[in-house]
């Protein structure tokens, strides 16, 4: 019996200048990615559309349409990782983009071991839809948390106050109400979930996005943490969350994030 033929992981790159595309397509390449270049942004929503990429890489300065209007776009047709890319190093670009729906943001000239780095820890990262899929799945029938014929053998996820976190199809749920997140702001919210009453500093949530084990000590920057403090801002205003009075993420001032406390929920 010949073995199912696994699809092959695919990556839309969007970058307008010819030298740094061929650069981010050799190492696509060489990571086993199969690419599609594009030069502008409806060239690269277009192609995102058709080929359903596991990354996507997007440049700012696009011709038409800039970057950060793509990512928003993106984010309306694709939950694809996004990795933004652009010499625009100020922090004020970096949480712009971070807001318009990006994953990630390497500031211009990147080393392409770095870019490798970030595009294996992605790959470590769960998806709604898994791109190398077992050649045999066992058949499932998916119930979403709240709804008729919904059980605990069938439901596998976190539930904090009115907000559910199914960890199978990765859907979030306020009430009946399906919220929209990124991937990176799905991975976010589960973690600190997950850890209840534990704080998470950003550290262990920069290491916990590129799939490092707990406990692990590896090196994380202060960019780095900034970007955590952007994806939980952008999370928080998902949730209508508030920073002064949360329901569902609470700053330890100086520390870092946890779950807040239910203790108003009746006993």
């Amino acid at each position: 019996m010949t073995a199912a033929v696994r699809p092959p992981l695919v990556a839309v790159i969007i970058e307008d200048d010819p030298g740094v595309r061929s650069l981010l397509d050799e190492v696509f390449l060489a990571a086993g990615f199969e690419t599609h270049l594009a030069g502008s942004g409806p060239e690269g929503i277009a192609a995102i559309e058709e080929h359903q990429p596991v990354i996507t890489t997007l440049d700012i300065n696009l011709p038409g349409i800039d970057g950060f209007e793509v990512a928003r776009r993106i984010r309306r047709v694709s939950d694809t990782f996004v990795i933004m890319l652009s010499a625009l190093s100020d922090e004020s670009d970096v949480v712009l983009g971070l807001t318009s729906g990006a994953d990630e943001y390497l500031v211009k000239p990147f080393r392409p071991r770095e870019l490798r780095a970030r595009i294996e820890a992605l790959l470590r990262r769960p998806r709604i839809v898994d791109t190398r899929p077992d050649p045999t799945p066992a058949p499932a029938v998916v119930h979403e948390p709240g709804t008729e014929g919904a059980t605990v053998l069938t439901w596998r996820g976190l539930v904090h106050r009115d907000l559910s976190v199914d960890l199978d199809t990765r859907l979030v749920l306020i009430g009946q109400k399906r919220i929209d997140l990124t991937p990176t702001e799905f991975d976010l919210l589960a973690d600190i979930l997950g850890a209840k009453l534990r704080v998470r500093s950003k550290a262990d949530l920069a290491r916990g996005l590129r799939g490092a084990p707990d406990g692990s000590t590896d090196y994380v920057s202060e960019p780095d943490k900034r970007a955590i403090e952007t994806h939980i801002a952008n999370l928080r205003r998902k949730l209508g969350d508030s920073s002064a009075r949360p329901r569902y993420i609470e700053t330890v001032r100086g520390v870092g994030y946890r779950l807040a406390p239910a203790d108003d929920t009746a006993t």
